[in-house]
C-alpha cells in the first residue's frame, strides 16, 4: 500500500470463527486500531461484523511517515519500499495484538485472522462515496439489520453527530456534499449486482 493513496481494506476470521463474540470486543478492536493503524493512516469509514471487518483508509503521505519513523537512533534509510513495508507492519501489529488478547481471554491458541488481508485501491470521488456506502451497508447485506442506522459497530452514525472522533468526518461529508446528501446516498437500495468481497 503506497503513501497518500486511499484503500478499502478487508479481513476475515479464520474458518468459521468470529472476531467479535461479545460487545466489549468491538470497542477493544477500535482501541487497538487507534493504537496501531491511526499513526500511519487516516480513517474514513469502518464496519465491524461478527467474523470480518471493513476499513476505508488513506495511507499518510511519505513525509508524515518519515517524521513518525525518523528517530535520531534510526540509522536505516527510509526508502519508499521500506515505508510500504512498515505501513503493512502496522496492520500486522493490529491483528497480532488483538489476537493475543483475544486468545488470552477466551483460552484459545493460534491465528485468529486470515493471514493476508485484502486491500483495494480507491480513486476518484465517485468510488470514494461507493466504498463508504458499501462499508456501511454491510450489515444490511448480511441481514443482521434492515437499516444501516441500526448497526452499532460502524462509523455511519458518527457522520450524523458532533461527537469527537478520529474518523475524518469533515472530509467525508465534504466529498458527499454535506450531511443531507450523505444520508440520501445511504438510503439508496443496495444494488443487487454489487460484488461483495466478504461473500
Amino acid at each position: 500500500m503506497e503513501p497518500g493513496q486511499f484503500y478499502h481494506i478487508f479481513n476475515h476470521a479464520n474458518g468459521r470463527e468470529n472476531l467479535f463474540v461479545e460487545e466489549r470486543n468491538y470497542s477493544f478492536f477500535l482501541k487497538k486500531l487507534s493504537e496501531h493503524v491511526l499513526p500511519v493512516c487516516r480513517i474514513y469509514a469502518y464496519c465491524l461484523m461478527r467474523n470480518h471487518f471493513h476499513l476505508f483508509v488513506r495511507i499518510r503521505f511519505a513525509e508524515e511517515l518519515k517524521k513518525l519513523w525518523n528517530k535520531p537512533e534510526n540509522t536505516i534509510q527510509l526508502t519508499e519500499k521500506r515505508i510500504i513495508l512498515k505501513t503493512s507492519k502496522a496492520f500486522s501489529n493490529l491483528f497480532s495484538s488483538y489476537t493475543q488478547s483475544f486468545n488470552k481471554v477466551y483460552n484459545r491458541m493460534g491465528s485468529l485472522f486470515i493471514p493476508s488481508m485484502k486491500s483495494e485501491l480507491v480513486e476518484g470521488n465517485a468510488s470514494f462515496c461507493q466504498v463508504v456506502n458499501y462499508i456501511h451497508a454491510n450489515p444490511v447485506h448480511h441481514r443482521f439489520v434492515d437499516d444501516i442506522v441500526k448497526w452499532k459497530h460502524s462509523s455511519y452514525k458518527i457522520f450524523l453527530s458532533k461527537i469527537e472522533t478520529k474518523i475524518e468526518r469533515d472530509y467525508v461529508l465534504k466529498v458527499f456534499g454535506g450531511v443531507e446528501k450523505f444520508i440520501e446516498y445511504h438510503r439508496q437500495p443496495i444494488e443487487p449486482k454489487t460484488k461483495w468481497i466478504d461473500g
